[in-house]
């Protein structure tokens, strides 16, 4: 059975940000908790891993994981936090004598390509709209509002009856866009706040009172909230649903139905 592991549950800036001294920041600073890598997650069956995103963290987060090769890759959008790690992916890729695969939507690739342009020589961009299988997932994307930033992607991910999706930068999703949500076994669903109070209008992600509301229409059997900024501390208590859990870095998931 694969294993689902959180590399980063951060927004953009990850936590603690250097110029703050909220009690978040403050926390980990002194002990940890509260550190957070800018989102990403890896698959892992045993043998290789399959990445979505990597962000600027992405050296530090394969250090941690003790992972020396990385052959794979699924970015959700080309936001400095999910490709700011490309370069030294790349880099590695090339000292290691291979070119490594990095799947995206077809809009997504050329923007990648204008910021990094000699990122072709070692990482072969291929276009996934119409659903592809890696290690026995069937994994079909499609796009999401992102607020104020434009757009994402999400991934919905099914092996051997166990669906599991992955939409860490979304907000004020309509019912096409989260067809492909419904009844699965696990979301994973970017909240950068437990509350927002800035206007609708200029923000981009879920905070976790709204992200309840979607859950209530999706129904998934199981929900991890990631992207969490600064506003969050996982040393507090907040209402959330019964079946919901805040990803902690390092976090670990079985992906599949259990035989028991």
């Amino acid at each position: 059975m694969d294993t689902l592991v959180f590399l980063g549950t951060g927004d953009a800036m990850g936590v603690p940000r250097v110029y703050c001294s909220c009690e978040t920041c403050t926390e980990a600073r002194a002990t940890g908790e509260n550190v957070r890598l800018r989102s990403s997650v890896l698959i892992d069956n045993g043998t290789e891993v399959l990445v979505i995103d990597c962000g600027p963290d992405w050296r530090r987060q394969m250090e941690a994981q003790g992972i020396r090769e990385m052959r794979r890759l699924l970015v959700t959008h080309a936001h400095f936090d999910h490709i700011g790690g490309l370069p030294e992916w790349a880099d590695a890729c090339r000292w290691m004598g291979f070119k490594g695969e990095l799947y995206a939507p077809a809009e997504v690739i050329p923007i990648i390509e204008r910021q990094y342009p000699w990122l072709s020589r070692h990482i072969q961009m291929i276009a996934c709209d119409d659903g592809i299988i890696l290690d026995g997932w069937q994994i079909s994307t499609w796009k999401v509002n992102h607020g104020k930033n434009g757009y994402s992607y999400a991934y919905r991910l099914e092996k051997e009856g166990y669906t599991w999706v992955y939409c860490p930068d979304s907000i004020s999703l309509g019912a096409e866009e989260t067809r492909l949500m419904h009844g699965a076994d696990l979301l994973v669903l970017g909240t950068s706040f437990y509350y927002e109070s800035a206007e609708l209008s200029t923000r981009s992600v879920y905070d976790m009172t709204e992200a309840a509301e979607l859950l209530q229409v999706v129904q998934p059997h199981r929900a991890v909230y990631t992207h969490m900024s600064h506003d969050v501390d996982l040393g507090k208590s907040y209402i959330l649903p019964e079946n919901v859990t805040l990803a902690r870095t390092g976090l670990q998931l079985r992906l599949g139905h259990s035989e028991a």
